[in-house]
């Protein structure tokens, strides 16, 4: 169907000013006056909508084209907008009804909550909430991808099926090609795996780290970024079930050198949506976060926050707040722990560095005191944690034992102790949640807002 997209005659006014065009889309948002009416349109190559002039005289059918998500073929000619003479609108000349929409169309012109949005995800994208929200994944994905690419990392495809928990925690989902009702015919959980599909145990990856380790210890330099899978009890705001994550892994770095690494991709990230997507991030902050652009670009501005775990403990202790979950050293910091550190005391991102070795995964590289690792975290105001980031232990010795004092099969690591074996070197890597960084940048404050169908315990449309 031959026709011109929104987004060029939206930008481009001396190319169409005065001149016939046809473009397509479906109705946004309608309203009706004594001559002429009026609709705004969109066909997915702009944030913003067109507006359609209807002159009743030379549109007849003028009424059917009023509902809310009817899909139209417009042609007429671009004049100046008469409140802003810098946005064209279209005089219609002629009007294709392409797709009817009747009343019952549940998202009318009125205030939804994102409650009730989330009951029909394959609705709410039409909304501008989420045409701004999947606008945003989207340049913000690109510019993970530019900032990887302009500094010479390679990117890799880590697998989705493995046979490995790389963090140790069990959150796994099973893949199996044995059906519920056969399960019983087995003798033993060993003769069960023995005839599934891979002969052993096998789920979706929770994290791409361990491969990725195997190309940075042969390329240097690379990065992951792909869904991964966690079986988390947990209904919290900031927790799903499936997440994109990026996950970049460097030789020859130990942690003061990734956490650089993390510091400038992060302002690069920022900085790129600020400068592409200035019309959507004005709409969350109308609607969603005051002063968020300016929290976006503190963020480009200003230096991170480096601070020792056990000086963060001692804060929170000083505090005088009353947590829900007591503060003592070797505690794992909770979401009110992180936001007391970076909204009230810091104002900033924060990288709380040197956790207890008990609280943090097996393969991260152990410290001199015995007692803690070199692991951080970063915390951004609002949200908490959106970064996991540690020096890998590259020890063969000490991580062997640290796979066998959690109880973990050391066969099922073999490869990856052979990393430490032959040519080990130091080396480190992090992990962002995608859909949690998208909560930072817009201020959204539920993580299944962030996906086109969020996965979380007992949900899955």
């Amino acid at each position: 169907m031959k026709h011109t997209f929104i987004k060029d005659v939206l930008l481009n006014k001396k190319k169409w000013l005065n001149k016939s065009v046809t473009v397509c889309g479906w109705v946004r948002t309608s309203r009706d006056s004594k001559t002429v009416a009026f609709l705004e349109i969109n066909d997915g190559s702009s944030f913003k909508h067109m507006q359609v002039i209807l002159d009743k005289e030379i549109i007849k059918n003028f009424n059917e084209l009023l509902p809310l998500c009817t899909s139209v073929k417009v042609t007429g000619k671009c004049v100046e907008a008469q409140n802003n003479s810098d946005v064209l609108e279209i005089n219609a000349e002629k009007v294709e009804i392409l797709g009817s929409c009747p009343p019952e169309y549940p998202i009318q012109k009125k205030p939804h909550t994102l409650e009730f949005l989330r009951t029909m995800p394959h609705l709410r994208v039409r909304t501008n909430t989420f045409s701004a929200m999947f606008r945003i994944r989207h340049a913000l994905s690109e510019a993970i991808h530019r900032y990887f690419w302009d500094n010479d990392y390679m990117y890799v495809h880590t697998p989705i099926i493995t046979g490995s928990d790389c963090e140790g925690a069990g959150e796994i989902f099973k893949v199996t090609t044995i059906g519920y009702d056969a399960k019983n015919k087995f003798k033993s959980e060993a003769d069960y795996y023995a005839n599934d599909f891979f002969g052993c145990q096998a789920g979706l990856t929770v994290s791409g780290q361990l491969e990725g380790e195997v190309m940075a210890l042969a390329y240097g330099k690379i990065y992951t970024f792909g869904p991964t899978f966690r079986a988390e009890n947990s209904n919290t705001s900031r927790h799903a079930a499936e997440f994109w994550q990026i996950e970049p892994e460097v030789a020859f770095a130990e942690i003061d050198d990734i956490i650089e690494i993390a510091t400038a991709m992060i302002k690069y990230i920022v900085k790129f949506v600020l400068e592409k997507c200035p019309d959507e991030l004005a709409l969350f902050e109308r609607f969603y976060e005051k002063g968020l652009i300016a929290k976006l670009q503190n963020v480009v501005d200003s230096e991170f926050e480096k601070l020792d775990y056990t000086k963060a403990i001692d804060i929170l202790k000083k505090s005088g707040k009353e947590f829900v979950y007591p503060v003592e050293w070797g505690c794992d910091l909770q979401s009110e722990h992180e936001r007391y550190l970076t909204d009230e005391v810091f104002k900033c991102p924060v990288f709380v560095v040197h956790y207890p070795k008990d609280l943090k995964s097996f393969y991260m590289k152990q410290n001199p005191d015995g007692k803690t690792v070199s692991a951080t975290d970063l915390l951004v105001p609002g949200v908490g944690e959106i970064i996991g980031c540690s020096e890998r232990e590259a020890d063969y010795e000490k991580l062997k034992q640290a796979i066998l004092d959690r109880g973990m099969n050391l066969s099922d690591y073999d490869n990856y102790l052979d990393l430490r074996k032959f040519g080990t070197v130091p080396h480190s890597g992090f992990g962002l949640g995608l859909e949690r960084m998208l909560m930072y940048i817009t201020g959204i404050g539920n993580i299944r807002d962030t996906a086109i169908y969020p996965r979380a315990k007992g949900e899955l449309r």
